[in-house]
């Protein structure tokens, strides 16, 4: 397990506190005024009980009096204390709830930024680290792992600097009322957070193991709900179950060692606080019975002694929290120090327009395993299609990965427009190209941030132009409320030809320069095939375009065919070419059929 240093605490502190500097300041004035009420109160009930042990043998008041109280000195006096206490003790309540308030409000600031950036770095990590990962441990990093951290924002530094404060104001009261009992009891303090100290170094491996094996868990719960048709289908339920008890039992066990860790630091403060308490108890009654303090300062010494079982208390809680902290932190240090694969370029400008592309000598394969692409080498003139054919595992569907830059090559050089695409900004060339797939990813959100992925300098005009393009105009006068109606996650509620051409504009509104679709059309029935027929010619009219297919009308718009088997090209010309040459592997797969021929 990766254990944080200090300077990641210490960076992590000042990078989500730092913005919220005022509310902090007014979260430290609150518990440091909290402090001092506390301190004040043990002063007013010893000055109470002495009070009342005086004058115990003064006759009690008469309730048949016209005013309420006795005009008495020593009377008035208690009366008074009672209410300054009752006054005090009110007052600390109130400045501790609000210094809740703030300090969940800082933390939960801190954190928030803190997922922000988190969420940002995984979206930026390349493929490969999301295909390691499922999204149920990716959940758990980002949102789980964050939580245990919200105390340490909110309170751990200002917690534990006012619990030492009043540790030590304890302390020096009692010095000051006697000095035995102020050295007895700072002995007390010391063997106790000695023994603390002995102890809490065990807890932060075994809060490590409890927050992976949560993880884990819950990403295969994630991986097995999205999979139940499947598991149900194929009688996997067994298997299932099996792996669930057993993941269940593991993250069990981690728990309950991670418990017995805090249980154990627990038991050794009440014992510590147990044996101040009979000590207190002790040295009042002796220094009572000598008659060098009164009745009243015993118990404000037993009182000050259970007081120090809060600072230790409070203490040793922000010493889990910071343990759990430290798991934490350790693990979104660990997430955060994984590089990407795929490095920002300096900023080479992609031409616009319509764009050449040029595959050069690459060679390419997933996590070193088997070679998807050899010496894959081909060039289409800007404003060509090409359609490209192959079976499945070819390689077809790594080209389109490729030009996006979710992988970069092992060997060669991928140009569009003349610019190797290592030389663009990532953002740059993922402007440049657009991509219409057959699974399609729609958002709980308007129409209008699912068509313009939640940016807002896309005018509207521009919305109603591609959707009237698409033949869409209809659909969207059926909503209740045009673009501000709202889809459900997932697309559901849409037909797939509805979410296909709602893909399809989202390209429009891109307005790249090279087009790829990848088995676009491959779940539209014939009739909604033929209504984005019109629509995508327009969408390729002056574009490149790549089309990934296995439907022979999906392919007849190509200028070009390529042909893929194993990573290489085993056939690549004009398309009318080679359909009218009966030599050619395209010519023989016209007439057995594409679908037949590629499955």
């Amino acid at each position: 397990m990766n254990i944080p240093k200090i300077a990641q605490y210490r960076e992590m502190l000042s990078k989500y506190l730092k913005p919220q500097r005022s509310r902090v300041l007014i979260l430290a004035v609150l518990l440091f005024g909290s402090i001092g009420l506390q301190l004040v109160s043990p002063q007013i009930l010893r000055f109470f009980i002495d009070t009342a042990v005086q004058s115990g043998t003064q006759p009690y008041l008469t309730p048949t009096l016209p005013y309420p109280y006795q005009p008495d000195t020593t009377q008035d006096q208690l009366l008074l204390a009672a209410i300054i206490f009752i006054l005090v003790a009110l007052f600390q309540q109130g400045v501790s709830i609000v210094a809740v308030y703030f300090s969940e409000n800082v933390g939960w600031t801190a954190t928030n930024m803190l997922r922000a950036d988190l969420a940002m770095h995984c979206m930026k990590l390349d493929m490969s680290f999301h295909h390691v990962r499922t999204p149920g441990e990716m959940i758990e990093r980002v949102d789980t792992d964050v939580t245990q951290i919200a105390n340490f924002f909110s309170q751990f530094v200002i917690m534990v600097l006012a619990n030492i404060l009043l540790l030590v104001g304890v302390l020096v009261l009692l010095f000051r009322e006697h000095a035995v009992v102020g050295l007895v009891m700072a002995g007390f303090a010391l063997l106790t957070m000695w023994a603390l100290n002995k102890v809490r170094s065990y807890a932060i491996p075994a809060w490590a193991a409890s927050r992976e094996a949560s993880a884990q868990f819950y990403g295969f719960l994630e991986e097995q709900l999205s999979g139940t048709e499947d598991t149900r289908a194929s009688g996997a339920v067994p298997y299932t179950l099996r792996n669930f008890y057993r993941l269940l039992y593991d993250r069990l066990k981690s728990e309950q060692h991670a418990g017995m860790m805090n249980v154990t630091i627990l038991s050794v403060i009440v014992m510590c606080v147990t044996v101040g308490t009979i000590l207190s108890f002790i040295l009042g009654f002796a220094l009572n019975q000598t008659g060098l303090v009164t009745i009243g300062t015993v118990f404000m010494f037993v009182t000050y002694t259970n007081m120090l079982f809060r600072p230790m208390r409070e203490i040793t809680i922000q010493i889990q929290e910071l343990q759990k902290a430290g798991a934490g932190i350790g693990r979104v240090y660990e997430l955060l120090n994984i590089e990407t694969k795929i490095p920002e370029g300096p900023g080479k400008p992609i031409p616009s327009g319509a764009l050449t592309v040029d595959f050069d000598d690459v060679t390419f394969s997933y996590n070193n395993d088997e070679t998807v692409l050899k010496n894959f080498d081909f060039h289409l003139q800007p404003g060509r299609v090409i359609g490209l054919l192959g079976r499945t595992g070819s390689g077809k569907t790594t080209i389109s990965r490729l030009l996006f830059r979710l992988y970069d090559v092992k060997h060669g050089t991928i140009r569009l427009g003349g610019t190797d695409i290592r030389d663009a900004t990532i953002r740059d060339l993922r402007q440049r190209v657009g991509i219409v797939t057959q699974d399609v990813q729609l958002f709980r959100a308007s129409v209008r941030d699912n068509l313009t992925f939640f940016d807002p300098s896309i005018p509207d005009e521009r919305i109603l132009e591609a959707l009237d393009d698409l033949g869409l105009s209809g659909w969207l006068d059926s909503l209740p409320e045009g673009l501000d109606s709202r889809l459900r996650s997932g697309g559901s509620g849409l037909s797939a030809g509805e979410a296909q051409l709602l893909a399809f504009t989202r390209v429009f509104l891109k307005d790249p320069g090279l087009v790829i679709l990848d088995e676009a059309s491959s779940r539209l029935d014939p009739v909604t095939e033929q209504r984005i027929e019109r629509a995508i010619d327009k969408l390729l009219h002056n574009r490149t375009g790549i089309i990934i297919a296995h439907r022979l009308a999906t392919v007849q718009r190509a200028d070009e065919i390529m042909i893929i088997d194993k990573g290489t090209i085993t056939e690549h010309d004009d398309r009318v070419k080679l359909a009218s040459d009966p030599n050619s592997h395209f010519y023989h797969l016209l007439r057995t059929g594409l679908e037949e021929a590629l499955a």
